[in-house]
């Protein structure tokens, strides 16, 4: 089982991102599991916590992401959700983590190194 859960939601070749307050990186929503909490039940919380008023269709586990960031060492332990329908606005629930919520295209602009990872990985350049 994961340690956390994300959210990549893609719209017109736009994908969901959500601008952490602390350092102003980018990262696809979600986070932290609970104690006895399942990666899909993780998900919609944080996601009902960060951006109360988005509504999401069928949510769909696309892949666990373990591995070790290289330049951190700090170790990632991610279940990745996929949807293809989302739709609300995008109002900032925790205001005191998250400052921002926008429709975005994936590159130029600056990740965490977790979200950086699964970008490359769900949506790699093409050539």
């Amino acid at each position: 089982m994961a340690k956390s859960s994300k959210l990549v939601a893609a719209k017109r070749g736009r994908v969901l991102l959500v601008r952490r307050k602390r350092d102003g990186l980018w990262m696809f929503p979600g986070g932290r599991k609970r104690a006895r909490e399942s990666d899909k039940d993780c998900l919609r919380r944080e996601i009902k916590e960060e951006l109360p008023k988005l509504k999401l269709g069928r949510v769909k586990l696309w892949r666990e992401v373990k591995g070790k960031n290289r330049r951190s060492g700090r170790k990632m332990s991610d279940a990745i959700f996929v949807t293809l329908k989302a739709s609300g606005r995008l109002t900032i629930g925790d205001k005191k983590e998250i400052d921002k919520a926008t429709w975005c295209k994936p590159r130029g602009i600056r990740l965490t190194p977790t979200s950086r990872y699964i970008r490359d990985k769900l949506l790699p350049r093409s050539k």
